[in-house]
């Protein structure tokens, strides 16, 4: 194994994981990036990052300092240290799909030599690293794993969106397959981390803390969802429960809501499905999960609800819903649950509107198949307004003039003016 002033590292997937960490790796050690989306790598070589989640200064600073991007294997064949980000998806069944992190396996397989060390950071049960991705390798390369080639696993801790917590900032958990590769590994991530790192005792351990990361928030937030089901049914407003509530010092503050993205709303169902094959059924995830994935319809219904009580006709009513991505001033589409709202209300009428100024159009219509705008609508006869997502633009609306005269605003948020809204979770 080499030394750490002899490493060139190569990061393969330049999603919103791989490219803020690589980028923030070219810094410090030779770095080239890698993924199979040849228009992905064109942009970035452009100098611009469609997640948003590197600024195009600091993209155009790294191109100019070295870092490159590329869709060509044999660019990253001369690379000791090859760090997978690839998603961890699953599939229409909620079954954890590991296509993706076997097909990055089989790339690494094609190009590790002697001595290099892959690290994954893709999130997933324990035991994948070990069990699933290394014997790929073992296989395509011809190497043996822990004689040949090592292993690590640094698990990803990327907030789409969030410009307070950056990867330099982001405290690392990490491992590694022998004392002296965890040694390693730790040392080269330390080296570009403000907050340095955390050293688990062993890949499993740092697989296992990942996926309860997000399975936590996950369980947390489906109390506030439940909460708020049993407030709005007894006509109390849940957020003034939680403001109470939390003037006690040790209240741990959340708020109900819509859980999407690629992390709380998927991570959970890989530790529930290998759980289960230790003989465990794991019921508060389960739970949780499927109390949080019926939050969009439970709004689309209390959105109806409001409707009826204001004698508006549902059937063919006009309807704008503010915001489509998973959360707020952010582009990331993936597993936005505002969808859920959508299908629920266009059982009664086709006149939707969706106004999202951050997502993108084709993206949208690619994943789900329904049409939005990213400009303001002009009209001012809108039946019901849903705020869906707090993006900072929404916030300086007049909503109340694109409405009719009884119109209903629904906040999902709990972000709008109280005088102004019908109803909020």
């Amino acid at each position: 194994m080499r030394q750490i002033n002899e490493t060139k590292i190569a990061v393969i997937g330049l999603g919103y994981v791989g490219l803020p960490l690589a980028r923030l790796f070219s810094t410090k050690y030779p770095t080239v990036g890698y993924d199979m989306n040849k228009k992905r790598v064109d942009r970035l070589m452009q100098g611009h990052d469609d997640t948003l989640e590197v600024s195009d200064n600091l993209l155009s600073e790294a191109i100019s300092n070295g870092f490159k991007c590329t869709s060509n294997l044999d660019e990253i064949k001369d690379c000791n240290l090859y760090i997978v980000a690839v998603p961890t998806p699953v599939d229409t069944y909620n079954h954890p799909d590991l296509k993706p992190l076997i097909s990055a396996s089989e790339i690494v397989g094609k190009i590790i030599s002697k001595g290099d060390v892959v690290v994954y950071e893709s999130t997933v049960y324990p035991g994948v690293t070990e069990e699933e991705c290394l014997p790929v390798v073992e296989r395509v390369s011809g190497l043996v794993f822990n004689t040949d080639f090592y292993a690590g696993y640094s698990p990803e801790r990327i907030n789409p969106g969030d410009k307070e917590h950056t990867v330099e900032k982001i405290k690392k958990v990490t491992s590694g397959s022998t004392p002296e590769v965890a040694d390693y590994v730790d040392a080269v991530y330390n080296s570009v981390l403000i907050n340095g790192t955390h050293k688990a005792s062993s890949i499993k351990v740092a697989e296992a803390s990942k996926i309860i990361e997000n399975s936590q928030r996950d369980v947390n937030i489906a109390f506030m969802n439940e909460l708020a089901k049993i407030f709005n049914a007894m006509n109390i407003d849940t957020h003034d429960v939680l403001a109470a509530a939390g003037s006690k010092w040790n209240f741990i503050n959340m708020s109900p809501g819509l859980v999407g993205g690629h992390c709380i709303s998927v991570d959970p169902y890989y530790l529930i499905q290998k759980a289960q094959v230790y003989g465990v059924m794991p019921r508060m995830m389960t739970n949780a999960r499927q109390l949080n994935d019926g939050m969009g319809d439970y709004v689309g219904a209390q959105v109806i609800k409001l409707m009826n009580k204001k004698g508006i006709i549902v059937k063919d009513s006009k309807i704008l819903i503010l915001g489509i991505t998973f959360k707020e001033n952010c582009p990331d589409i993936r597993n936005t649950k505002v969808v859920d709202i959508y299908h629920t209300l266009s059982e009664y009428t086709n006149n939707i509107t969706i106004f999202d100024p951050w997502a993108n159009k084709e993206n949208v219509n690619r994943a789900y198949g329904i049409d939005i705008t990213n400009a303001i609508p002009t009209e001012n006869d809108f039946d019901v307004i849903i705020l869906a997502v707090s993006h900072k633009e929404f916030l300086k609306l007049d909503l109340r003039s694109s409405l009719n005269k009884k119109g209903v605003i629904y906040d999902v948020k709990g972000v709008l003016d109280r005088n102004i809204i019908d109803g909020r979770l």
